[in-house]
């Protein structure tokens, strides 16, 4: 019908005037009499289409803020997600602010909270392929991350932890109740994830996320609170600024009337609320029982601490290499060479090599292997995959005689009688210290004796005297010396003496 108009183009009509004779006519036409104000704006054509949205007293107020202190572009339109430019690897200010009002979420007063930072890609094509893109990324850029955390630069945040297989990820805990901020460090740029690369093309748009949790009865923090993001573009370092100017002079190139379809500039970013990251918590959480990369904390690093009572991992027990077993074949198949990585500590580069065999991971070269994994992992996996060993400080021969040493009977090539000589076989002890204690130990080891059985070490000096091993005349060993060895009981019956002559 002709009278059904919205209420702006009521206004814009000059309708507003002489309003009784209006609403006299709408009444007469539909029958019904004269209509009040009230009644007509209760028709439905003036009716708010979105009635179905909260109204604003029900409106959900989030428990945080996020506030990233860069300025967002003047170059975009009403409307519109706002942009914000970062420079390559500078630190970024991202501001924790507790939003709660009086009585909201009392459960985690006094208490800490999990923040997740991540830097995702905006464009739902990437997403999809997020884990191709991160891994030819990381081929790429061995040993570097696409997102870190400036820790002197940051406040207020505890327990900051990296997940090595995680390089867009960082997370930490912080009392809501005290100044906290987050700097964080882009190291991707916007350019590098574009399909072809021929010069001036346009860069891929980043998203900056978090997501906050707060600690569950088992003490998991996995129970989601609030999530947030914003709008990125990473450029070369100083590119941001540049870029910035640009739009800058662009806008005031503008009229004002087109001004009026742009936003203005912002001296920081506010990240907008948005759904928790798919993967989250379970990204950080080890709920698989096979192997898997953990979380490391920044401060600290785990190493395993071998036990003093083993010899060396290349010369244990009689001298022999036990690592000789565990060397990678090029016969492994893919299988075999990822439980060859997880055995030897490489667990950070399953993923990596997750396609390589045996053969595949022996053409590496050291540079390749160095480039791959950086200097200090790159070394250490070239000298697993080539059984490097680390070479004794001292080696000596030992031989046991006379009822413990192998006496092989020859006969006479000559005669057929049995000959007088008898071939004595050494056992070879690696000496990582130069130490007498040291040497009592390799002894034992390689003849299976006790080792709180052997009371004394001498050494038979001239006219036979036994002079008493100590460190210094260890440390005046000849290398590659050879001892024959005998075992006398102690004065007091209770252990031996060995006797090196």
């Amino acid at each position: 019908m002709a009278w059904v108009l919205k209420m702006d183009e009521v206004i814009e009509s000059g309708l507003v005037h002489d309003f009784d004779a209006s609403l006299s006519g709408i009444g007469q036409e539909l029958g019904a009499g004269a209509y009040s104000m009230s009644d007509v704006l209760a028709l439905p054509i003036f009716k708010q289409e979105d009635s179905s949205l909260p109204q604003e007293n029900e409106t959900k107020h989030p428990p945080f803020q996020y506030v990233m202190c860069a300025a967002t572009s003047p170059a975009v339109k009403l409307y519109d997600e706002t942009l914000t430019y970062l420079n390559q690897g500078q630190s970024y200010e991202i501001r924790m602010l507790d939003n709660r009002k009086a009585g909201d979420i009392p459960e985690i007063n006094g208490k800490l909270v999990k923040s997740i930072i991540r830097v995702v890609f905006h464009d739902r094509r990437l997403q999809y392929t997020e884990h191709q893109q991160l891994e030819g990324w990381k081929w790429n850029r061995p040993g570097d991350r696409l997102l870190d955390l400036d820790i002197p630069m940051s406040v207020g945040v505890i327990d900051i932890k990296t997940n090595p297989s995680q390089l867009n990820a960082v997370e930490f805990l912080w009392d809501p109740t005290k100044c906290t901020s987050a700097f964080i460090q882009v190291h991707c740029i916007s350019t590098e994830f574009t399909p072809r690369k021929h010069g001036g093309e346009k860069g891929v748009p980043f998203r900056i996320q978090v997501d906050t949790f707060k600690q569950t009865e088992n003490g998991e923090y996995t129970d989601h609170l609030h999530s947030a993001s914003c709008q990125i573009k990473v450029f070369k370092p100083k590119g941001a600024d540049r870029k910035q100017k640009t739009d800058r002079e662009k806008m005031e190139k503008r009229t004002a009337h087109e001004k009026e379809k742009y936003q203005p500039s912002y001296d920081t970013t506010v990240l907008t609320e948005c759904s928790p990251w798919p993967d989250t918590p379970t990204t950080f959480v080890n709920n698989s029982p096979t192997p898997a990369p953990t979380f490391t904390s920044a401060q600290h690093n785990t190493y395993s601490v071998p036990d003093s009572n083993s010899s060396s991992p290349n010369h244990q027990g009689d001298g022999t290499s036990q690592g000789s077993g565990d060397q990678l074949h090029p016969s492994a198949t893919i299988q075999e060479t990822q439980q060859w990585l997880l055995k030897h500590r490489f667990s950070t580069y399953t993923r990596l090599f997750s396609n390589f065999s045996g053969a595949d991971l022996l053409k590496l070269t050291r540079e390749d292997l160095v480039q791959i994994c950086g200097p200090a992992d790159g070394i250490r996996l070239y000298n697993a995959l080539k059984s490097r060993s680390v070479r004794p400080r001292l080696t000596i021969y030992v031989c046991q005689e006379p009822l413990r040493s192998i006496q092989l009977e020859r006969q006479d090539a000559g005669n057929g009688d049995s000959s007088n000589g008898a071939i004595y076989v050494y056992h070879a002890i690696y000496l990582e210290e130069m130490a007498a204690s040291e040497v009592t130990r390799k002894l034992a080891l390689a003849f299976n004796i006790p080792l709180h059985q052997i009371n004394q070490v001498y050494r038979q000096g001239p006219t036979g005297i036994h002079i008493l091993v100590s460190d210094q005349m260890v440390q005046n060993f000849q290398d590659e010396s050879c001892f024959l060895f005998t075992m006398i009981k102690a004065e007091n019956g209770e252990g031996f003496h060995i006797i090196l002559k």
